[in-house]
């Protein structure tokens, strides 16, 4: 019930200028572009610091989308969002894979969050095309609110795991 008034509200209230601002970040984001270049740049300008949080971000990436779309949407094999709550044209291009969890969001959030500890200004800056990412999954009807909430989720617990693995394996064979 949640779910079908936040994407109906999502999808209707988002004027046609955001919209495609919205899609235009999440095309960047596609197959995680947009983190990848973002990691690229930190790596080369940001010296040891950048290099740091590059590795970490991309490791988090990495292990959201295994996560998210090699386990999560392979068990939940959820619905899309019907296409008659969605009263714009970008609900015809959307995948046809699992609605559950969001990858892009997985991704979006991983990235960040395994950035922010290393380089906090440059996670302040991947903030917001994250939470742009978040809103266009819903907007675009490609994904409920719960799908996003979840990618968020997978997404944060993946930076935090591949943050502290390496602290987790040395204090288990110490």
């Amino acid at each position: 019930m949640v779910d079908r008034v936040l994407t109906k509200r999502a999808a209707s209230r988002i004027p046609e200028r955001a919209g495609k601002v919205l899609s235009a970040v999440e095309e960047a984001a596609e197959s995680s572009k947009l983190w990848w270049g973002a990691a690229a740049v930190m790596a080369v300008a940001g010296g040891p610091r950048g290099r740091v949080a590059a590795v970490a971000g991309v490791s988090a990436v990495a292990l959201a989308q295994l996560i998210a779309n090699g386990l999560c949407k392979q068990l939940a094999d959820r619905p899309r969002p019907p296409k008659e709550w969605i009263p714009h044209d970008e609900v015809h291009d959307r995948p046809d894979s699992s609605s559950f969890p969001s990858g892009h969001t997985a991704a979006a959030a991983a990235f960040t969050a395994a950035v922010t500890p290393t380089w906090p200004a440059a996670g302040a800056v991947c903030a917001l095309p994250a939470a742009m990412v978040a809103l266009e999954r819903v907007q675009s009807g490609a994904h409920y609110p719960s799908d996003v909430a979840a990618g968020a989720v997978i997404g944060a617990a993946s930076a935090w795991l591949t943050r502290r693995a390496p602290y987790l394996l040395l204090r288990r064979t110490a």
